[in-house]
């Protein structure tokens, strides 16, 4: 029972992998590429004759191992291409969101500076001019309070109307 257990082929695949299996390798693979047989016997014609139904039991299990070998082989270029795909649509979002925003910004600061530049034009006017206050009572700006805000006022078409 042992002995049995113990039976491993050995070959490399048409990529280049090496393939441990307990079944010999499918009909297609070379004698020359068989590198390690069970119990060390020698070429034989027998060998490498198979029932069809051990090749293809053989090429199942080859073909489960197969996926293995191409996960753990080493790319050739270094740069997973999902990664790098991934990786380039993140930033391409990361730069439109952030023009976005900034386009958001931009258009407020537009509809800032002319409601400011109205309520200027309105101040400026002399006309009598009410506002509410905290207790929600109506008052009526006097010179001073009519100053303090036309200077406020100024301030944000100086920061927004550029």
């Amino acid at each position: 029972m042992s002995l049995a257990a113990s039976a491993q082929w050995q070959w490399t695949d048409k990529d280049g992998r090496k393939v441990f299996s307990d079944r010999a390798p499918p009909a297609d693979v070379l004698e020359k590429n068989i590198l390690k047989r069970p119990g060390g016997r020698g070429t034989s014609a027998g060998a490498t004759e198979m029932p069809a139904a051990s090749t293809a039991a053989t090429a199942s299990v080859t073909a489960a191992s197969a996926p293995e070998g191409a996960a753990s082989a080493p790319r050739l270029s270094g740069v997973d291409k999902d990664l790098a795909d991934k990786k380039k649509k993140a930033e391409e979002a990361e730069v439109a969101k952030r023009k976005a925003e900034e386009e958001r910004i931009v258009k407020a600061k537009i509809e800032n500076c002319a409601r400011a530049k109205q309520a200027k034009a309105s101040l400026g006017s002399g006309m009598r001019m009410a506002r509410t206050n905290e207790k929600g009572e109506r008052e009526v700006l006097d010179d001073a309070g009519r100053a303090s805000e036309i200077k406020r006022i100024q301030a944000i078409v100086d920061s927004d109307c550029k």
